[in-house]
């Protein structure tokens, strides 16, 4: 614990802004939050993996993008406000431009297939590497009936159903909440 104190005190704001400039570039279209966990806890080690799924349920609860929340987090607890500003413009400077560059350039073609078929491309790696991340931050209990009959109620309600995602959620908390209290406790008088 000492050690990974001393090395988020050694993250430099150069470096912060370096890091999260490359997860904003690679992760353009989505996975942002699986490159951030590879980031923060695989390759910098800089929050443990508890830390990381905390910032993760944190970022959940507040209004904006997840990603966005995340790296405001780590950014404040690295290197306070200035390292929370320095990660979030970070993560959105390489998004922004890329989307103005292919605006102007559809713009200029607006009949070219090929930023068409491009976005589906990004589109797709994007949801395989948000599953990939699902799957990891799970530790195995997606393979479990009810996680999955979550999993699947979710995917159903958004995918097929075509509601919002306020209103799947609506639905869906209050059943992961039943499935997931805790069990009562025996009473050792108890028979």
């Amino acid at each position: 614990m000492t050690e990974l104190v001393v090395e988020r005190k050694a993250a430099l704001l150069g470096e912060i802004f370096r890091e999260f400039l490359i997860v904003g570039a690679a992760s353009f279209g989505g996975g942002v939050v699986a490159y951030q966990k590879i980031l923060l806890t695989e390759k910098k080690r800089w929050f443990s993996l508890d830390e990381f799924k905390a910032m993760l349920a944190i970022s959940q609860t507040m209004p904006g993008l997840n990603a966005v929340n995340i790296a405001v987090l780590a950014g404040d607890r690295l290197r306070g406000t200035v390292g929370a500003f320095v990660a979030a413009a970070a993560l959105l400077l390489p998004g922004c431009l890329f989307v103005v560059a292919v605006g102007m350039l559809y713009l200029s073609n607006p009949d070219s297939a090929v930023a068409g078929y491009f976005l589906v491309g990004v589109a797709a790696a994007a949801v395989g590497l948000l599953s990939s991340v699902t799957v990891r931050l799970a530790e195995g209990r997606i393979f479990e009936l009810k996680y999955l009959a979550i999993a699947l109620l979710t995917f159903v309600l958004m995918s097929i159903a075509g509601l919002s995602l306020p209103q799947v959620l609506m639905i869906v908390a209050p059943v992961a909440i039943v499935l997931n209290r805790p069990a009562k406790a025996k009473r050792p008088d108890a028979g």
